[in-house]
């Protein structure tokens, strides 16, 4: 995943703002807990919104507490004091990193392809553990690489092939925050939006160096406004259902902070890379 999941943090009060940080950070801590100190360094924001999400659909909530700092030791910061509803997302992240890392081999040459295959040794061993701990999400990022393969390799892939393999992975993923069935329901919906949220921006801001190395892009065939054009009206499109499918959960806590993603997040988020590609033309 990309990172594109995110809050918008001008938008948020302070004390929302300490809540999300101490989602992420203590998402930090249970990686290495659980899966060794080098995973910390995978990880991202769309997995502090799944485990956010675990935890705004159950009543339980021990509160924070502050602890030092893995990473700065000088540094004070807020951790969930239970860290088990943690052990989900910690698990999907270390899953789907070293099955995208075995994806970068497949894909890229040089020294991204040495850099992957490194990674991959580094990762060996938290992946084994996280696959055997949840071999459900295991099979979901292995259908998922291949059947993005599958898509790529198809003669004249269109927009909605390509994006359909990342749509079908977080719809199979999210429902597992949820207990009730018509929150799974809804998940599913949710992570079939975000999965296209997030490949639509990332095939978008990869347009230019994919052309450049002969990769596949969706968009490769089209000019740069019309690329663009078309993926911001998608863009706006999806992040107008995932607002619709946000308000059909039955939240318990951290609704505003849920909101000030999904509401201002996404937008915020494709409207900043949209004037990097502006800037880096």
């Amino acid at each position: 995943m990309f990172g594109y999941i995110r809050a918008s943090k001008p938008e948020m009060r302070v004390k929302e703002y300490e809540m999300y940080k101490a989602v992420y950070c203590s998402l930090c801590k249970k990686l290495g807990k659980e899966y060794g100190f080098v995973t910390r360094f995978a990880l991202s924001y769309d997995f502090t919104f799944m485990a956010l999400l675990e935890l705004s659909l159950k009543e339980d909530f021990a509160g924070t507490e502050k602890k030092t700092c893995v990473f700065n030791p000088l540094k004070k910061c807020n951790y969930c004091k239970e860290d088990s509803q943690f052990f989900l997302s910690a698990s999907a992240l270390v899953i789907l990193s070293y099955q995208k890392l075995i994806d970068d081999i497949y894909d890229e040459k040089g020294f991204k392809r040495l850099t992957a295959k490194l990674l991959k040794t580094v990762f060996k061993g938290a992946y084994k553990k996280a696959a055997k701990n949840y071999p459900q999400i295991d099979e979901i990022a292995k259908d998922y690489i291949e059947q993005q393969r599958n898509a790529e390799s198809i003669e004249n892939c269109s927009l909605d092939m390509a994006a359909q393999p990342s749509s079908k992975m977080l719809s199979a993923l999210l429902p597992m925050c949820a207990e009730s069935e018509n929150d799974k329901k809804v998940l599913s919906y949710l992570g079939q939006l975000l999965g296209r949220y997030i490949y639509l921006l990332d095939c978008i801001a990869d347009r230019k160096k994919d052309i450049k190395n002969n990769s596949f892009n969706p968009l490769s065939k089209l000019d740069e406004g019309e690329a663009k054009e078309k993926i911001k009206t998608q863009l706006y499109i999806v992040i107008n259902e995932a607002e619709k499918a946000l308000e059909l959960l039955s939240v318990k806590k951290f609704k505003d902070i849920l909101g000030n993603i999904i509401y201002v997040g996404l937008e915020d988020t494709m409207n900043t890379e949209f004037i990097r590609l502006e800037k880096n033309k």
